[in-house]
């Protein structure tokens, strides 16, 4: 529960590398996430490449943290693999809040840049990463070792708790 309620989005960054270990770390949390059907759709890009990393940032407005992040991950869909296509969002938001919560838990920063379903996103992605056609970018997910320490935040509101109906 202590890493849950500390995740908090980090946009910035120290100038230091995040070690491989770590990664596959992070990876492994994500495909423990649940999936509907068990179908465990996704597929990650792992993103080191500096012109890569500031290339993904011209094309996701929101994403300027990424240019400087030492790794980002993209959380993608892998359309063949999806048993239900209601469900394949749920299963990758699974994953990517796994990583974020593990990258906390590393003594990592991170912040969850959301792609899907806005169209101009995906196509972009898609074309700068020469994406097969079934695949999705749902995510992106800036990590580095924090520069800032953003305090904790009291989210939980019992007025918004119902019990046995509204």
């Amino acid at each position: 529960m202590s890493f849950i309620c500390k995740r908090r989005s980090i946009r910035k960054y120290q100038e230091k590398e995040v070690e491989q270990e770590k990664v596959l770390e992070l990876l492994k949390a994500a495909m423990c996430a649940p999936s509907a059907w068990n179908q465990q759709p996704w597929h990650f890009i792992v993103i080191r490449d500096r012109i890569k990393k500031q290339q993904i940032a011209e094309v996701h407005p929101y994403a300027k943290m990424v240019a400087q992040a030492p790794v980002c991950i993209i959380v993608c869909c892998d359309l063949s693999l999806v048993k239900s296509e209601k469900f394949w969002p749920q299963d990758c938001s699974a994953a990517t809040e796994n990583i974020l919560i593990r990258a906390t838990e590393l003594g990592l920063g991170s912040v969850w840049c959301g792609v899907y379903p806005d169209e101009e996103r995906i196509n972009g992605l898609k074309k700068l990463f020469s994406l097969p056609k079934n695949i999705i970018p749902f995510s992106v997910i800036a990590i580095g070792y924090p520069a800032e320490e953003p305090k904790p935040v009291e989210k939980f509101k019992p007025e918004r708790i119902h019990y046995e109906g509204w």
